[in-house]
């Protein structure tokens, strides 16, 4: 059996031969390997693609393994797993604490925050752009909790379209 997977990997000397390396001892075959240093995403991890095959249960322990070490899978087999979704808020962000902020988004399961892009203007309203990544399926449920925040904090809130 094959699965293929993309990996978000950073962009460090031996990340790539450390995520490989126990593939052969659960009993897997690498086939193909990906890696294109050229598309960084913006916290400046790259997408790896791997096709690695062996028996159903071997190619679990694989998911697992990599899950285990910290590693984001973000497809397997042509399946999203994990979505990024975008939300601008304007106001005054950093007076009603933008890590206030950040701690509920994060609190939801399956949701973290992983940018934050802050402009600022003198004493005037900030903006913050916040990058979000989830599992799939729970977009709504983030962008609803968004918009729930920004209410009580009286911002303007602008989601991706």
């Amino acid at each position: 059996m094959r699965m293929n997977l993309v990996l978000e990997l950073q962009d460090v000397p031996g990340q790539l031969v450390s995520v490989l390396s126990p593939i052969s001892g659960l009993g897997a075959n690498l086939v193909t390997v990906i890696h294109q240093r050229d598309f960084k995403n913006e916290k400046g991890m790259i997408p790896v693609q791997i096709t690695v095959e062996g028996e159903r249960d071997n190619l679990q322990q694989v998911i697992k393994t990599l899950d285990a070490m910290n590693i984001t899978i973000l497809e397997i087999d042509g399946v999203v797993v994990k979505e990024k979704l975008s939300s601008i808020l304007i106001g005054h962000v950093i007076d009603t604490d933008i890590k206030d902020t950040m701690d509920q988004i994060n609190a939801l399961e399956g949701a973290s925050v992983v940018g934050l892009d802050v402009k600022l203007e003198e004493e005037l309203e900030s903006s913050a752009m916040i990058v979000i990544e989830s599992d799939v399926g729970k977009k709504q449920l983030i962008l609803d909790k968004i918009q729930e925040i920004a209410n009580d904090k009286n911002l303007l809130v602008v989601n991706e379209v």
